[in-house]
């Protein structure tokens, strides 16, 4: 298994094409284009759905956050945060406790 090895430690797409390059012996670019297709068919599930559940890994949700008065701790200034939307993730239970055995 490739580890990222990388300044700052992110695991990234270019390290799972490797993992499957190593792990399965199919070609690098053909991994990168299943690599690819797997992200564009969550990507257009999730668009569709406003959620994505992969079973034993997570839920990612959209929500809609409103528009808020927001301060800066370090100074008190008041600003009104935009209204915008993001993604949140649920970590299933099986997931939390791989993540904890390996500690």
């Amino acid at each position: 298994m490739v580890v990222a090895n990388n300044k700052r430690d992110n695991f990234k797409k270019e390290d799972i094409i490797k993992n499957i390059h190593l792990d399965v012996g199919i070609s690098v670019s053909y991994a990168g284009r299943i690599v690819n297709d797997i992200i564009s068919i969550l990507l257009s599930n999730f668009k569709l759905n406003k959620k994505l559940k992969i079973k034993n890994f997570g839920i990612f949700t959209v929500k809609k956050k409103n528009k808020r008065l927001g301060r800066n701790p370090k100074n008190n200034d008041k600003h009104y945060i935009s209204e915008r939307t993001v993604v949140t993730f649920k970590a299933s239970e099986n997931f939390t406790k791989k993540i904890k055995e390996n500690k």
